[in-house]
């Protein structure tokens, strides 16, 4: 099994659509790793040095087709608290070092497993939560109002501005160029999802979202020539920190602060980061994998692994901590990426770009990225995924939508966490109604009750069961047949042999079948082996 996973993550006959997937997600990730650091109150330069060691190292590490580290917003938060916990970012770089080394232990610890005990209705809701806040967030962006470049996975922050504020100002402000732009980009991104053009011999073999970023950079170069007045500049465009000499390139990086090793809050800050991260890596590996065309399946501990060795070389440049994002990972797998060349590249041209060109990525406007993010959402949260699990019951249903909700209205692990509940209490439901089922008969002799019990009776199903002995009529039979049953809980059978003392004072009489019998018959009728095994027993 692992070598046809290792095959099918390494697989030259999808080049094509893996460097249209590492251009594209690379495009969308530099003024996103900008704004992550600006978020998290860290150096501009640590975002892009999160990126490059994510995408490449990890990628390198990881046994994931076609995940994609970097910075990730939900990490904001945790960040922020350590900085304040710690009084300085080198200081926290030790911290984020000493995470990755956790994560590792993570990984031999085997809690890769974690990911298993995640409903698929649930991941589904992550998906779509995070579509729909992604397609609300860039509507700001749309019209020409760029002062929220993080992009942060929560609609109403505890502190600061939300959303709301946001749509008033930008709706206060419209910039025509930036609404030009945007009309023009998701023109073609639409266009592009023609069948016309998916099957043209030329179109199909050109990423819409190059073109329109190309366009976008156009367009406003040329309102500079004709009309300078309407041209977008500042925080309408990418804004990459630029090293004019290698002396100042290494002024970018920052060191981890070596003398803090002793402190205690540094591993209480390293602990947060460590599990904050390790939980979203595998939240979002589900997800991809979900995405996946493939259907491949990644080794979890081993991604534990892999994110372990990321953060201690990204504490260690100078760079935030990272995990696996699904942002950057489903604009790559829309772009066609099938394997983790497109991580590769992704994180390859984030180095060669921030060290040759960075005044070439300062010409992008904001408003091109965001469409290619606004479609982007609308993939990962179709109205078909809706209607697909409404129709499949409100078991699924009600878990994906609550998951959704939530994820809107908190932040994203607060969100999977109250969908978990209600994912958990269905289950919990299910259990409890399948763990028995009743029959009421009535004979010459009285009534006959018959429980049979379900293939899997936990604790959960007793006080069902004790409710139905304690109910049933004196004089009458009652059956208990577990034929059917691989496990009973022991809580299930005390309370069954609890109720035997009861039952002979009430003129009950109890009746067992296999397997059960063996926890309650007496040794006398045990040792008759032919009658134990294949008749009736009666206590």
């Amino acid at each position: 099994m692992g070598n046809i996973q290792r095959s099918k993550v390494f697989d030259l006959s999808h080049l094509q659509g893996d460097i249209r997937g590492g251009v594209i997600s690379f495009l969308v990730a530099v003024p996103l790793c900008l704004g992550i650091a600006l978020a998290s109150g860290a150096p501009l330069f640590s975002g892009i040095i999160a990126g490059i060691v994510g995408a490449i190292v990890i990628g390198i590490f990881s046994r994931s087709a076609l995940s994609i580290s970097g910075p990730e917003a939900g990490l904001i938060v945790v960040v922020l608290g350590a900085i304040e916990s710690l009084g300085s970012f080198p200081a926290v770089l030790l911290a984020i070092c000493l995470a990755g080394v956790f994560q590792i232990g993570f990984g031999y610890a085997k809690a890769g497993i974690i990911s298993n005990f995640f409903p698929s209705s649930v991941i589904k809701g992550m998906l779509a939560g995070i579509g729909i806040i992604l397609i609300i967030k860039q509507i700001p962006h749309l019209v020409g109002y760029d002062a929220d470049a993080a992009e942060e996975i929560v609609l109403l922050p505890n502190k600061g501005i939300d959303i709301v504020d946001q749509f008033r100002l930008a709706f206060g402000q419209f910039n025509v160029a930036a609404i030009f732009i945007a009309i023009v980009s998701l023109s073609i991104l639409l266009l592009w999802e023609q069948s016309w053009v998916k099957t043209h011999r030329l179109l199909k073999n050109i990423p819409a979202a190059l073109v329109v970023v190309v366009l976008g950079v156009f367009i406003n170069e040329l309102l500079k020539t004709a009309y300078p007045q309407w041209a977008l500049g500042g925080n309408h465009l990418v804004q990459l920190p630029v090293a004019d000499s290698p002396a100042a390139f290494m002024q970018l990086l920052t060191m981890p602060d070596f003398s803090q090793i002793m402190n205690p809050k540094v591993y209480a800050a390293a602990l947060s980061i460590a599990l904050v991260a390790s939980l979203e890596a595998l939240l979002s590996i589900e997800a991809i994998d979900d995405l996946d065309p493939l259907k491949r399946r990644t080794p979890t501990n081993q991604e534990l692994k892999a994110q372990g060795i990321g953060n201690i070389l990204s504490g260690l440049l100078g760079g935030l901590p990272v995990t696996s994002i699904i942002v950057r990972s489903s604009v790559s797998i829309n772009a066609g990426a099938h394997t983790k060349l497109a991580a590769l590249l992704h994180g390859s041209l984030l180095l060669i770009c921030v060290v040759a060109i960075p005044g070439v990525l300062n010409m992008i406007p904001w408003a091109s990225l965001a469409s290619i993010l606004l479609i982007t959402g609308y993939k990962l949260a179709p109205i078909s995924t809706f209607r697909q699990l409404y129709r499949l019951g409100k078991v699924r249903f009600l878990p994906f939508v609550t998951t959704v909700a939530a994820i809107l209205l908190t932040d994203l692990l607060t969100g999977i966490a109250i969908g978990m509940a209600v994912g958990l209490f269905f289950i919990l439901r299910e259990n409890y109604r399948k763990g028995h089922q009743t029959d009421t008969i009535k004979t010459e002799s009285g009534q006959l009750i018959r429980i049979r019990l379900g293939e899997h009776v936990s604790f959960l199903n007793k006080a069902g069961i004790v409710s139905l002995l304690r109910d049933a009529p004196d004089n009458s039979t009652i059956e208990i047949d577990g034929t059917q049953s691989t496990y009973i809980d022991r809580d299930v059978l005390d309370a069954i042999r609890n109720f035997r003392s009861t039952a002979q004072s009430r003129n009950i009489r109890l009746i067992f079948r296999r397997p059960i019998a063996s926890e309650l018959v007496s040794p006398a009728q045990r040792m008759n082996s032919v009658r134990y095994r294949d008749q009736m027993q009666e206590v």
